[in-house]
């Protein structure tokens, strides 16, 4: 399981670091056209009184990865008692669903076949669905909880906003962060910043939760070849202790059986 879980680590980093960089230009692009619009009166940037919240949660479909899904659990846990407004669930991942639904937790969207790899059509058609409902105004706030990958050893849980867009969707999706003050572009913009909006968000939305599949995908695999290495080194180190012991107590009870029969011989002389 190490060996199969590092070989799917390597095709997962591929996939993460080559999508980063389209997920940094896009965030910069989002940011330049909402700083240009003059009338920013899209609805993903519309905040209102929260009434009613949802968390997106990216789990795994698989165990046998360590902490990996206890420590996405408790964040949302976390997350749902921060506040009293009622909370939905949208659970991506077997794991995260298993332990939600245990609970009779509220959630109106989930799927336990993600396989470990991040498809683009589902995270489009997801944050599509998401989107409809909170312009419906059924949902106020959407917040979105994954790990994201650092490196095969090391993975963080991370809990961003979703919507609303505000400042900290748009200085970066995932590890994407805005250029410095100074590097900024100028755009022509044809047709008008409002227009090009409008058809971006909804583009914008899918990438931030197709990145967020991504990462946890990678951590994953991250997080189990480590978690299956050390169990092999534990197994091993406990079978060479185990085994120590049984020549141990082997030995002692050959001795034993041979001061007795030396003892019985002496005692008929």
């Amino acid at each position: 399981m190490e060996m199969v879980s590092a070989a799917k680590l390597r095709r997962a980093q591929v996939v993460v670091e080559s999508a980063r960089p389209y997920a940094t230009d896009l965030s910069a692009v989002l940011a330049n056209l909402a700083e240009a619009s003059s009338d920013l009166s899209h609805p993903a940037f519309q905040g209102r009184e929260v009434k009613r919240r949802a968390i997106v949660l990216v789990s795994s479909d698989r165990g046998l990865a360590g902490a990996f899904n206890t420590n996405l659990i408790r964040a949302a846990e976390e997350r749902m008692r921060e506040r009293p407004q009622p909370t939905q669930l949208v659970l991506l991942g077997k794991k995260g669903f298993d332990y939600f639904r245990r609970r009779n937790a509220a959630a109106f969207g989930s799927k336990t076949d993600l396989g470990g790899i991040a498809d683009w059509k589902f995270a489009e058609a997801a944050s599509g669905d998401i989107f409809a409902r909170f312009v419906a105004g059924e949902l106020d706030e959407v917040d979105l909880i994954y790990t994201r990958f650092r490196s095969a050893l090391n993975r963080d849980v991370v809990l961003e906003p979703y919507i609303p867009l505000g400042s900290e969707a748009l200085q970066g999706s995932g590890s994407a962060k805005r250029a410095a003050p100074g590097t900024r572009r100028d755009y022509i913009y044809e047709p008008d910043p409002g227009t090009i909006l409008t058809k971006i968000v909804p583009y914008f939305l899918a990438m931030r939760l197709y990145m967020a599949l991504a990462e946890s995908a990678a951590s994953e695999h991250g997080a189990r070849m480590i978690a299956m290495g050390s169990a092999t080194k534990n197994a091993n180190e406990m079978i060479q202790t185990l085994t120590l012991h049984m020549n141990r107590t082997r030995q002692a009870t050959i001795t034993r059986e041979i001061v007795e029969i030396v003892g019985g011989a002496e005692a008929l002389k």
